[in-house]
């Protein structure tokens, strides 16, 4: 059986669902070491004991920081505009490589009050905080009317999103609404009411979450 005709038609169209939509008479056999959860949490015990995890990380990684993750992008005028505009990521760090014809820059979605001012010092706290975000430019794609980048969501699938917490996910979707953001997934839409997705302008999702209970 294909794996998208196991799965529900919204996921199977791009959009994420928990439930499985099984054909009538089949069954889930789930080997003993390799637990299915769909829905709610699992302990910590668990998840320290579940399959591949090692409970204790080695000593050695005790200071390691995931720091960035990288989106190649079109158009940058159009990237750092969703982002600083709609998102209210700050650009703290520009990178160019004329030779090699592409240009990097990195955002951080915290208070500006943070951010140093000094070249050198930005450069390093930077690089210890988690949750850059960079955006890679090849020079001239934004004049291709015809070039555009895999946003991971259609087939072949591999990557899937970024996410976005905020402290009132309703009020953050209706400013997105406002602001004419394209949504892939709106809140009342499907199962899951409790988040969102947005695209930014290359057609990468952004997932929105509120930590507290909807």
């Amino acid at each position: 059986m294909d794996r998208k005709q196991s799965l529900s038609p919204a996921f199977a169209q791009g959009k994420p669902a928990l439930h499985l939509a099984m054909p009538a008479g089949m069954r889930i056999i789930a080997p003993i070491h390799s637990p299915i959860v769909i829905g709610g949490p699992m302990s910590l015990n668990e998840l320290n004991t579940f399959p591949g995890v090692t409970a204790t990380p080695d000593s050695a990684t005790r200071n390691f920081v995931f720091n960035h993750t990288m989106l190649r992008v079109k158009d940058i005028t159009k990237s750092l505009d969703f982002y600083t505009r709609v998102l209210g990521f700050s650009l703290v760090e520009k990178r160019d490589f004329p030779e090699a014809e592409f240009s990097l820059y990195f955002l951080a979605l915290v208070d500006k009050s943070q951010i140093p001012s000094d070249d050198a010092a930005r450069t390093e706290w930077m690089k210890s905080i988690p949750g850059i975000l960079e955006l890679t430019h090849n020079h001239g794609t934004e004049n291709d009317a015809d070039f555009a980048y895999h946003n991971g969501n259609t087939d072949p699938r591999g990557f899937g999103h970024i996410c976005i917490s905020v402290p009132d996910i309703v009020a953050a979707c209706a400013r997105f609404e406002e602001l004419g953001c394209d949504f892939q997934k709106r809140l009342t839409d499907g199962r899951m009411k409790s988040l969102a997705f947005i695209k930014d302008p290359d057609g990468y999702w952004v997932e929105i979450i509120q930590p507290a209970p909807l």
